[in-house]
């Protein structure tokens, strides 16, 4: 599990801003949230600007870095804080497997390449890397002379991690192993009419025809009418694989034409779900931009029983309630700050506080 992130001079953050997920606070209730003393659910607040869809994109930088999935193709644009643009982002991750802690820190340059590299497993470096410089535990990987002198010279930017993951045969479960396989079942997405995500897959999709390939059509119907209350007749029709068709009495009209922005917005989320089960970490960005609230509360309650770690980015302060989750869950975003509710009042937080309503009234200070 993901259980910190920091990222310093990205985009429209100055200064090293971090996210801490190891210290929950000592509430009872919604203990489901929460998985081996690591927050597995939540949501970022915060006023438009203050940099939650960066922030959100900013963890995913380690799977453009360290794997092959799917990319979104404006990431390293306005990469650098506009305000140092000769400078480097600083990126920085710590991971728990089952008690194994690991912390894994790069920069890049402007240009998104690779500029330095480090590596710690439970609190001892296994390598730290830079163009001219190779510290290495030779113990754990013996390399020759001659190819720890061609990496230290090398240009091309290749990470340390792939190398050695590519390179040593690994045991089940090393650490390099469930990191790497961490990474690769991480999802960032919007869920927004148009599909774009980072990470997880890098095929595309006709969520039509995928709906209909898989034969989900009654249990997309299903969701539908058990999250929204909205009942549709839904039909594939003789000849036609790739659209959904809706019945209207004794008509037959396609599902996107009588569809409402909002379900739309729900026919990828449908999607998505399907796949989170062997997702590892999920960020939605601007996930209930369509939602009604009362809508946006019933999908927060599916995702958060899934068992990988989900959070989403909203300004639905309906959601800030503890019948959902609780005050060390609730994030807010703000001058490059980000934190938990209950680190942002010396007021003591219980369930049968309306935190909601505390929030409009000012009570937290970030």
């Amino acid at each position: 599990m993901l259980t910190r992130f920091a990222v310093a001079n990205f985009r429209g953050f100055a200064h090293r801003i971090e996210w801490d997920l190891s210290s929950p606070g000592s509430y009872e209730f919604n203990a489901h949230v929460v998985k081996k003393g690591i927050i597995k659910n939540g949501i970022i607040y915060g006023p438009n600007g203050s940099g939650k869809t960066n922030f959100g994109q900013a963890i995913f930088d380690i799977v453009n870095h360290l794997t092959q999935k799917n990319k979104k193709p404006d990431y390293y644009q306005n990469f650098v804080y506009g305000g140092n643009p000769d400078l480097q982002v600083k990126f920085e991750y710590a991971f728990d497997f089952d008690g194994q802690s690991i912390e894994y820190g790069y920069s890049k340059n402007i240009y998104g390449a690779l500029i330095d590299e480090v590596l710690v497993v439970d609190g001892l470096q296994v390598f730290k890397w830079r163009v001219g410089e190779l510290k290495i535990d030779e113990k754990q990987f013996p390399i020759s002379k001659e190819i720890k002198k061609n990496i230290q010279a090398s240009s091309n930017n290749i990470s340390i991690v792939n190398y050695l993951h590519s390179t040593f045969p690994l045991a089940e479960g090393h650490y390099l192993i469930r990191m790497k396989g961490f990474v690769d079942n991480m999802l960032w997405f919007r869920c927004l009419k148009q599909n774009e995500y980072m990470g997880f897959d890098d095929t595309s999709i006709i969520l039509d025809e995928y709906i209909i390939r898989n034969k989900l059509v009654n249990d997309f119907s299903d969701f539908l009418w058990k999250i929204s209350g909205q009942k549709f007749d839904l039909v594939s029709r003789r000849g036609v694989n790739k659209m959904l068709f809706f019945r209207v009495e004794d008509r037959i009209v396609p599902f996107d034409v009588v569809a409402s922005t909002g379900t739309q917005s729900l026919k990828l989320l449908y999607f998505w779900m399907k796949q989170m089960e062997r997702a590892s970490f999920v960020f939605i960005d601007e996930f209930d931009a369509f939602y009604h609230f009362r809508l946006a509360f019933e999908v927060c309650k599916r995702l958060f029983l899934l068992n990988c770690q989900v959070f989403m980015s909203s300004h639905n302060t309906y959601l800030m309630t503890n019948d959902l989750l609780r005050p060390d869950c609730n994030f807010i975003l703000q001058n490059n700050q980000l934190k938990p509710l209950q680190k942002c009042t010396e007021k003591e937080l219980r369930f049968g506080h309306n935190i909601e309503k505390l929030f409009r009234g000012g009570a937290f200070e970030v």
